[in-house]
């Protein structure tokens, strides 16, 4: 990866920043949450369930209301594997996509063991998580691209043929390193996305999610993140099918009140540049951060991770303090996700502080081992 560029940190910025890190991770678990429990169903057997309306507030899943999945779990360690790589920095180690695969491991380490082994120094404190070691319907796609310690490549991919949404939605945090240049946080979202998704529609449609959100994070508006994204792909071959989702979601916008079977329509067959298209579009058309949830997850396709992808979108442009009181008091791990947050927020405006020539925090480093 190359040289990324510093930003200016004053304190108003330093609190915007933080609540855009804490809405974005927020936005993403709140998505997923939502969805979680109507995720494979079609639109009839939703509404069968739930009303005319369909999900319009948190369901039961996984035995309680607010319970997320691999979705948000991944996203978490990718926001750990980050910090890491920040740190990792200082020893003159500098390829973020090894620390993530690192991170992800680690994540695959919580799909097969009972709980936190105490004997690992190394894992820092994400992974002494337990709640995180709850299995919540990984799919074969991630413990297969996770199950050994060969990383996969743009060049040499794991999982070749799969295009499905996932990747994409671990992608979020890569769109907060709002002092990177764009064209690296695509790359670093595409190379990490070949970890467990090699088709390159997902590899680009995780890509172009990260410029979305890094765009809004940065404070642009949702349509000028979307041109910019669109002007990012433009130079990658085979961006087609992407640009041509996002095209598809800008065109949808136009076409009068947002229905479920536009969304089903921006949709089609549940890959990844389809769901992105659908949360670029529910983001748009939403009346709040609410009613884009509830959008986003009433349709047959994957409900989860259009959802969490809406919810991260939602959450960069407008902040946690957009998002419904109600479903986080109720979201699992938000404590975690919280502390999480402020940790990212904190090492990407103040890391010198906490680690660098002039001494480092002994307690930052039991959180985020350099190893």
């Amino acid at each position: 990866m190359g040289r990324t560029s510093g930003a200016v940190w004053g304190r108003t910025e330093q609190q915007d920043f933080r609540s855009r890190v804490r809405g974005t991770l927020l936005g993403v678990a709140l998505g997923d949450a939502l969805g979680a429990p109507v995720n494979g169903l079609d639109l009839d057997a939703i509404r069968a369930a739930h009303g005319p309306e369909g999900v319009v507030d948190l369901v039961p899943a996984h035995g309680r209301r607010g319970a997320v999945t691999h979705l948000t779990q991944l996203t978490l360690f990718s926001v750990d594997g980050l910090i890491r790589a920040q740190v990792r920095r200082d020893t003159g180690a500098w390829h973020p996509p090894t620390d993530l695969h690192r991170a992800y491991r680690r994540w695959a380490a919580t799909q097969r063991d009972w709980g936190p082994d105490e004997r690992r120094e190394d894992d820092g404190w994400l992974a002494r998580e337990e709640w995180l070691y709850a299995r919540r319907d990984a799919t074969r796609a991630l413990l297969v691209g996770f199950g050994d310690d060969i990383m996969g490549t743009p060049q040499a991919p794991k999982n070749p043929g799969e295009c499905g949404p996932e990747a994409a939605v671990r992608s979020a945090p890569f769109g907060l390193l709002v002092g990177w240049d764009p064209h690296l946080v695509v790359q670093l979202a595409v190379e990490c996305a070949a970890q467990t998704h090699g088709h390159p529609v997902a590899c680009l449609a995780a890509g172009a999610y990260a410029a979305v959100v890094h765009a809004l994070a940065r404070g642009d508006s949702l349509d000028g993140a979307v041109q910019r994204t669109l002007a990012l792909l433009a130079q990658r071959p085979g961006h087609e099918p992407v640009s041509g989702a996002l095209q598809h979601a800008l065109g949808a916008v136009r076409q009068g009140m947002p229905t479920p079977a536009r969304v089903e329509e921006l949709a089609g067959q549940g890959s990844a540049e389809g769901v992105l298209a659908v949360a670029v579009y529910c983001a748009y058309v939403g009346e709040d951060v609410r009613h884009g949830l509830c959008l986003a997850v009433n349709q047959s396709g994957p409900s989860g991770a259009a959802g969490a992808l809406t919810g991260g979108l939602l959450g960069a442009l407008h902040g946690e303090t957009a998002l419904p009181p109600a479903w986080l008091a109720e979201l699992e791990g938000r404590p975690t996700v919280l502390a999480l947050a402020d940790d990212f927020a904190m090492e990407m405006t103040q890391g010198p502080a906490l680690h660098g020539p002039a001494g480092s925090s002994p307690g930052w480093l039991a959180r985020y081992p350099r190893a």
